[in-house]
């Protein structure tokens, strides 16, 4: 009995010894760190420690996975999947800072756009947008107010099949800007394009949601900020002397 207690204790106090440095160890540790380390052993994943922002909110902090965000306690003990958003101004913070975290104006692979020069087109805006939206028509009537601007323009196919046919006619027409605007504005069906055209509309689908871009149009700015909706020509036109 005196040997069992006797290992007991030694195996306690070892025990404590081994915690206490665990605490010690824990304490001396950075947030930022910890989280670091227990995303890598318990899920496999690596993480930048620049990747890890304590938020001005609930003692999260908040971890940037690829293009998605996650959040988890100083501890690291919790992960958190999903939005937060503040109840009494209904901003929604993670789609606030998914939108600026994705949307780099100049990283935007312009080869799958339509390019459209109005004036010098010293100016530039991207446009994602649905041939069938009635907003994004409305959008492009507000554009004729607009001069000296270079328009991307994504043909984003959310809305029908015919979306993508008429997309797809506009691209492969030997004058894409002008077949989109005269479909847009004009109600003009693009001449049926050939059958060794290549559209790329899953790329363009793909980019969209990569983007984060849920409905047209998404007007994304050089600035790396986008506006969703038909915005008008007179706040269009203040947007962009503001960038000059």
């Amino acid at each position: 009995m005196k040997y069992f207690l006797a290992t007991f204790l030694r195996r306690f106090s070892l025990a404590t010894l081994l915690l206490t440095g665990c605490f010690a160890h824990a304490a001396a540790t950075s947030p930022e760190t910890r989280i670091q380390q227990r995303l890598q052993n318990y899920l496999g994943v690596d993480v930048q420690k620049s990747a890890i922002v304590k938020t001005p909110y609930l003692g999260l902090y908040e971890v940037r996975l690829g293009n998605n965000l996650v959040y988890t306690d100083k501890q690291a003990q919790y992960l958190f999947l999903g939005e937060i958003m503040n109840l009494e101004t209904r901003e929604n913070y993670t789609e606030e800072k998914l939108k600026k975290m994705v949307t780099r104006f100049a990283d935007l692979p312009k080869d799958l756009a339509i390019k459209i020069v109005k004036g010098n087109g010293k100016r530039e805006i991207a446009v994602f947008s649905d041939p069938n939206c009635g907003y994004c028509k409305r959008f492009e009537n507000n554009l004729k107010q607009i001069d000296n601007v270079t328009i991307y323009l994504y043909p984003y196919n959310i809305l029908s099949a015919s979306s993508v046919e008429i997309s797809k006619n506009a691209w492969c027409s030997s004058n894409p800007a002008k077949a989109w605007e005269d479909w847009m504005l004009n109600g003009n069906v693009p001449e049926k394009a050939k059958s060794d055209c290549n559209f790329p509309n899953e790329k363009i689908r793909e980019l969209g949601q990569k983007l984060k871009v849920s409905g047209t149009p998404t007007i994304f700015f050089t600035d790396n900020t986008r506006v969703a909706g038909a915005i008008d020509a007179e706040s269009l036109e203040k947007k962009l002397k503001s960038l000059k």
